[in-house]
């Protein structure tokens, strides 16, 4: 059997489809700014008690709040909002 054109164009429009859910997916600006000045709040809470200090690691704790921001821009709300809860989940656990 044969993979002839329609099966090419089959493949492209697949390959456009599943390039336009993950776009479709990702957090907008404001959405992302917000975000990220939430996460830098969080993070210098964190900072403030010893206990929460201690354990902080990764960019997730980053105090640079670009980094907050470019991530948000490449993933969905529903992932950014993972993001925030891991943190919040930590800081009610460290203090």
């Amino acid at each position: 059997m044969t993979k002839g054109p329609l099966f090419g164009l089959v493949l492209a429009v697949s390959a456009a489809v599943c390039a336009g859910l993950s776009q479709a997916r990702a957090a907008d600006p404001a959405f992302c700014r917000q975000y990220s000045h939430a996460a830098i709040n969080q993070v210098h809470g964190a900072l403030a008690e010893p206990r929460c200090a201690a354990g902080m690691q990764g960019s997730r704790w980053s105090t640079d709040f670009s980094v907050h921001y470019q991530w948000c821009l490449g993933v969905s709300y529903a992932d950014a909002g993972l993001e925030r809860d891991a943190r919040t989940k930590y800081l009610h656990g460290c203090r």
